[in-house]
Formats: C-alpha cells, sequence, structure tokens
C-alpha cells in the first residue's frame, strides 16, 4: 500500500481511466521507493501509520511523517516514470524532485 492514494496520482497525471489506474499503482509505489531510497529514510502518511511501523520494528531509522515537499517530489518522480515508461534516459531521480528531497535527506555517506 502507498502513502499517497492512488486518485492523488491519477489526478496529477490527469488520467481518469480505470485501466490506467493499476500502471499507476506500480508506478507510484516505485517512486515512493524511489524516494525512500533517495532519503535514506521512510515516511509514513500520519502519525498513526509511523506509530504503527514504529510497534512492528518496520519503521527503519529516523522516519518521518510525508512532508508537502515529499509528496511533490514523490508525485514529479511518478510523472517522469509515467511519461519516459519504457524510454533509458538514465538511473537518476529528476532534478526537481532532488530538490525538494534534499532537506530531507540523511545519512548521504562519504
Amino acid at each position: 500500500m502507498t502513502v499517497i492514494n492512488t486518485e492523488t496520482a491519477m489526478e496529477h497525471l490527469r488520467l481518469d481511466d480505470e485501466i490506467d489506474k493499476t500502471i499507476v499503482g506500480g508506478y507510484l509505489a516505485a517512486a515512493e521507493d524511489a524516494a525512500m531510497q533517495f532519503l535514506n529514510r521512510r515516511f509514513f502518511a500520519d502519525q498513526a501509520a509511523l506509530d504503527n511501523a514504529i510497534e512492528n520494528e518496520g519503521a527503519g531509522d529516523r522516519p518521518i511523517i510525508i512532508t508537502p515537499s515529499i509528496q511533490s517530489a514523490v508525485l514529479l518522480i511518478l510523472g517522469w516514470l509515467y511519461e519516459n515508461r519504457g524510454d533509458d534516459l538514465g538511473h537518476d531521480i529528476p532534478g526537481p524532485a532532488r530538490w525538494l528531497l534534499n532537506p530531507y535527506r540523511i545519512d548521504m555517506g562519504v
């Protein structure tokens, strides 16, 4: 299950076809995963979801509740994945998404 709901993702992509919902769900999960990998931390929809993850030892290190910037970054990544499906345009997330995520990034290494 994704943090951002599929309806929000569909609106962002300006799609209303139920057929697209499955593929958008997959890209949304991938976009959230890419953002979490970039941040080196997990994010959650709200305090209840965060508390539940902590209780079940699934929160990881320094988890946070999703911010508007993180949500926007995930939607930018989603849009990029949807528009460029099948293309080999590189291996990094889009620049504007990186810019939105950088303030929340931890443990970047050397």
